[in-house]
């Protein structure tokens, strides 16, 4: 009697589960989620920095996240971003905002032209991968930006510069002085 009972529950799992995968084999793809910044672990900016200064700028090169103090302390925000593709690619240290722009232009660098002749100077605009704005730091060549390409945010995409969504870089820009400080961990 149980062994029928079970072959009967059997039969209509299985059958149920027939019925249900054309349903499922049809169903429409998800939208892209976007990361959810809860998941980044906040930090303190007294752990990087003697002050606040101005403002200050943690990127968190293994976390992918970008963390900003306001200069009064009062305004803590954290982003996703992308982060050097490599290692040698990946510098590290204090350095500071030295210059900020809305629709920048784009020149690759010649170790970029070496490692893809194909690339050209880009004026701003969709294809110009420095997204809709640019904070330049004081290294040569290496800046925080936004980016056209949802898709690098979250990874390791770019030849040195620290990557943002073009809405989050928008949102930034506008609370960051010229003279922020910024450490790349």
């Amino acid at each position: 009697m149980s062994m029928s009972r079970l072959s009967r529950r059997a039969a209509l799992v299985t059958l149920g589960a027939g019925l249900a995968a054309p349903a499922l084999g049809r169903a429409e793809p998800q939208a892209p989620v976007r990361q959810n910044t809860a998941i980044f672990r906040a930090q303190h900016w007294s752990d990087h920095f003697d002050s606040l200064g101005r403002a200050a700028i943690l990127a968190d090169t293994t976390s992918r996240a970008l963390h900003f103090w306001s200069g009064d302390g009062q305004d803590y925000r954290v982003y996703p971003t992308s982060v050097p593709i490599s290692e040698d690619l990946t510098k590290r240290g204090y350095t500071e905002i030295v210059r900020k722009k809305v629709g920048p232009d784009w020149t690759p660098t010649p170790s970029m032209i070496e490692r893809n002749p194909d690339l050209h100077y880009m004026p701003p605009g969709p294809g110009n991968p420095l997204g809709t704005h640019a904070m330049y730091l004081s290294w040569p060549a290496y800046l925080i930006h936004g980016t056209h390409d949802d898709r690098k945010i979250g990874r390791r995409s770019s030849d040195g510069c620290i990557g943002l969504y073009n809405d989050k870089i928008a949102e930034l820009f506008a609370l960051t002085p010229v003279g922020a400080q910024v450490r790349i961990i």
